[in-house]
């Protein structure tokens, strides 16, 4: 029997970013592309990106508050 994909885990959503903003000024914020649901395919990341993706997690409530949906922007 097949299995279908929960619509939870589909492929990131383009415009669509898990956003992890910094609690102090030492910090950037980090964003991730992701689907409605905040799924982020960590296999599409690059090393760099993986890195900064788990880094951002472990230290969510922390370092960084809780991560965020958002409509990806362009950084300056």
């Amino acid at each position: 029997m097949a299995h279908s994909a929960h619509p939870a885990l589909k492929a990131s959503e383009p415009g669509l970013a898990l956003r992890f903003v910094p609690r102090g000024r030492d910090r950037r914020c980090l964003t991730f592309p992701c689907n409605a649901a905040g799924h982020v395919e960590m296999d599409r990341l690059s090393e760099r990106e993986r890195i900064d993706y788990l880094f951002a997690r472990a230290l969510r409530g922390r370092d960084y508050s809780l991560d965020m949906v958002d409509a990806l922007h362009d950084e300056a």
